[in-house]
């Protein structure tokens, strides 16, 4: 007999079916014994009457919670079983795997008459036993919605002639600023781990290949320690050629982000704010922008948030964290693009204003930098004196051979796809990865 999910076999009472799954809880009374079963689509209760199967006692016996079960029986509907008034009267009862005791808690269990209270583990407790953790609805959940997440941009991006790529990861130079980035051995010299697909995107450009995208790790040597930094992640990058402006690629991407977040909240809005408490807002088009001085002004005029004249070039975190509040109280909204960064604290390749200023953003949501998207300078000369100003020039000359030989207009951004899922859900990064990694974190 084939397999057959547990949200399919929930809706055919009556049938004879096989699920297979691991034992979530089980009750083992005199005369029965209760199952509840997990598979990744859902639970169901599998009831045994002992005097009716007395040859399925030796098995149960053996059961512990996380132990590997194949069960076949009777899909029967009973409106006083409290999970979805359908139970399983199995016939046969085959374990895969014996699980030993668990070495974390899950989740907090509050205290019973004969059993004191335990507390959850520690986040870091729970990723040395990650494959064990991500066993929770809430995980589980996490992944079906990242997955919808990327699947939904994708989808957004090839309706609209895009090219997916793949981008080397193992390069010769270290990219963009020369610095935080992993060097590796390899064979007789030295080799970096990309820090972004930003040099080969814009080589696409000079392609002609037009419209691209790429969904790939990037690697960052940042001795981070805050719940929003790690040192490798999942980028979802794009490029795009002929714009005339960087804001242009404002409004792709808040185009991109509504279509995506409207998908979610359709499919999995109710269970998330049941899982997870917070609500999936889809945001208004077009979304509020205000130049970084701006900013800084609203700030000090709101909230008495000052900084020296100095920083106003560039965003602290303590900015980025207020301007979610300013952008709630006066535009009602959860996103906030800002504009008008000093060339000085954004990437070379950044193209510039009349008065030296790049042109393009950082785009903010719920108070964390999600963006960082430009329109390029694609003008060899041009792009060769600001490389050698950041004293890049020898590092990036396979880079800026790009642009020799024609180079249309263009610009893109880049997005932290686990950022998004750890804002989304309202979760520290290390709860928003498969497996995490930072400066203290090689394993598992």
């Amino acid at each position: 007999m084939d397999r057959t999910y547990i949200a399919d076999a929930l809706k055919i009472p009556g049938r004879q079916v096989l699920v297979q799954g691991f034992v979530d809880n089980f009750r083992d009374g005199k005369n029965m014994a209760f199952i509840v079963l997990k598979d990744i689509t859902e639970k169901v209760q599998v009831t045994i009457d002992k005097n009716a199967h007395p040859e399925l006692l030796e098995t149960i016996g053996q059961l512990t919670a996380d132990s590997v079960i194949s069960v076949t029986g009777l899909v029967k509907q009973d409106d006083y079983i409290k999970l979805h008034g359908i139970e399983i009267e199995p016939v046969s009862i085959r374990i895969e795997s014996i699980a030993e005791p668990l070495p974390i808690n899950r989740k907090e269990i509050p205290a019973t008459k004969k059993k004191a209270a335990l507390e959850r583990s520690s986040i870091d407790q729970r990723i040395d036993y990650r494959w064990i953790d991500l066993r929770t609805d809430e995980n589980q959940l996490l992944f079906k919605v990242q997955t919808l997440m990327v699947n939904n941009l994708r989808q957004f991006l090839l309706e609209r002639g895009f090219l997916e790529i793949h981008t080397p990861k193992l390069i010769g130079a270290a990219s963009e600023s020369g610095a935080d980035v992993f060097e590796v051995k390899y064979f007789d010299r030295s080799a970096y781990l990309a820090q972004s697909p930003q040099f080969y995107k814009q080589m696409a450009m000079a392609s002609g290949l037009d419209r691209i995208f790429e969904v790939g790790p990037v690697f960052r040597a940042e001795k981070s320690y805050t719940n929003r930094h790690t040192t490798e992640f999942t980028g979802f990058d794009l490029e795009f050629s002929y714009i005339d402006s960087f804001r242009d690629v404002m409004r792709m991407e808040e185009e991109l982000l509504t279509d995506m977040l409207e998908k979610v909240k359709e499919k999995y809005g109710g269970q998330i704010e049941e899982k997870f408490g917070r609500p999936v807002i889809v945001p208004t088009l077009p979304f509020p922008a205000i130049d970084l001085r701006e900013l800084y002004d609203e700030l000090e005029r709101r909230y008495g948030y000052t900084v020296e004249e100095s920083e106003k070039g560039d965003m602290t975190t303590e900015a980025e964290q207020l301007s979610y509040k300013f952008v709630q109280e006066v535009y009602g909204h959860e996103f906030l693009f800002v504009t008008g960064f000093d060339a000085e604290k954004r990437a070379f390749y950044h193209m510039r204003d009349e008065q030296g200023r790049a042109m393009g953003y950082d785009l903010i949501w719920r108070g964390v930098e999600i963006t960082t998207g430009a329109q390029r300078e694609h003008r060899y000369e041009i792009l060769k004196k600001q490389a050698e100003e950041k004293g890049l020039g020898e590092d990036v000359k396979f880079y800026l051979d790009f642009f020799r030989y024609g180079c249309p207009p263009h610009g893109g951004f880049g997005l932290g796809v686990d950022r998004m899922t750890m804002l989304l859900l309202d979760l520290t990064i290390k709860e928003a990865m498969f497996i995490f990694r930072g400066p203290n974190r090689l394993n598992p």
